[in-house]
């Protein structure tokens, strides 16, 4: 099977590549580079460098003939959303519509896409399964909703097999501290150079999910036949307090953050239901919060190494 990757050169996007690989399945990526690189793409992997909404994007359909598309391209910070909330619809609707289109030319089987915890807001029970209300606060969250309405439309309309998957907290080597989980590679470049961390109150929770379990996710997915909304996450509540905590453990520091007032529209409590994902598609999270923190930290220190060298 013939798998293309929009964002294929980004944090997440790289990680589904390897995943995908070992298990021998014929990868193709696709990144505008905004916030991948190429040095994330493996070298046996056809990559082009163009975006959701170039035109050059259906050569790539007509040359490649995807049997899956695995949509993982994205404006993906908030606070970038709130200053420029056309960015985040031309990228994150209009680019998902683009893709369908294709995919519907083009005759791709399963359109996989990634969408996000935010679209649920702020939560009125815990955990958040499926069925919750969908309340965006964010132009990035609605972003995000409005491509998978588009999706869904398209698979009543068009009879397009489609499987959303909504992310928590995503979080792992070759992350950037601007999406989702960006606290964490915040808080371990903080740590690495010895520079004092900002907390703002730090009993807010968190669900967070290592990036090799979303990748392990995405595959799922797309072997099995079910399609519709699934949560991908630990299903677990971390205060960022303990967050903090278990990273200066990790690199025996003694630094002791400052703290400051909640910041407006955060959302105090997160943790996603993921049972629908085990039952239905087969998969579990399979590292603990320490674990991908360990590779995570480890990750990091090694590239910190190679820099000063």
């Amino acid at each position: 099977m013939k798998v293309l990757i929009s964002g294929g050169a980004g944090f997440i996007g790289s990680h589904v590549t390897e995943e995908l690989l070992d298990h021998h399945y014929d990868v193709v990526s696709i990144d505008n580079l905004a916030t991948g690189s190429s040095s994330n793409v493996p070298e046996s992997v056809k990559f082009y460098n163009y975006d959701l909404n170039d035109p050059e994007m259906e050569y790539v359909f007509e040359i490649e003939k995807p049997d899956i598309v695995i949509h993982l391209a994205a404006q993906a910070s908030v606070t970038a959303s709130m200053r420029d909330p056309y960015l985040d619809f031309h990228t994150n609707t209009a680019g998902t519509l683009r893709l369908l289109l294709l995919s519907k030319k083009y005759q791709v089987k399963k359109f996989l896409f990634a969408s996000t915890a935010a679209v649920y807001g702020e939560p009125l029970y815990f955990p958040i399964d499926e069925k919750h209300k969908t309340n965006p606060q964010s132009y990035y969250a609605q972003s995000k909703f409005s491509a998978e309405n588009y999706i869904a439309l398209y698979d009543v309309l068009n009879g397009m097999d489609s499987c959303i998957l909504r992310f928590s907290n995503v979080y792992g080597p070759r992350q950037n501290p601007n999406g989702e989980a960006g606290v964490i590679s915040i808080f371990i470049n903080k740590l690495l150079n010895e520079e004092a961390v900002s907390i703002y109150d730090g009993s807010q929770t968190r669900d967070f999910i290592y990036v090799k379990d979303v990748a392990s996710a995405c595959r799922h997915a797309i072997a099995n036949e079910k399609k519709g909304i699934y949560n991908v996450s630990s299903g677990t509540e971390t205060t960022i307090n303990d967050l903090f905590n278990l990273l200066a453990k990790e690199f025996d520091s003694h630094l002791s953050p400052s703290y400051k007032p909640l910041r407006q529209g955060e959302i105090e409590r997160s943790v996603l239901d993921n049972k629908k994902a085990k039952f239905e598609l087969g998969w579990n999270a399979e590292h603990s919060l320490l674990e991908g923190l360990k590779e995570t930290v480890k990750y990091y220190m090694k590239e910190a190494a190679v820099y000063e060298y």
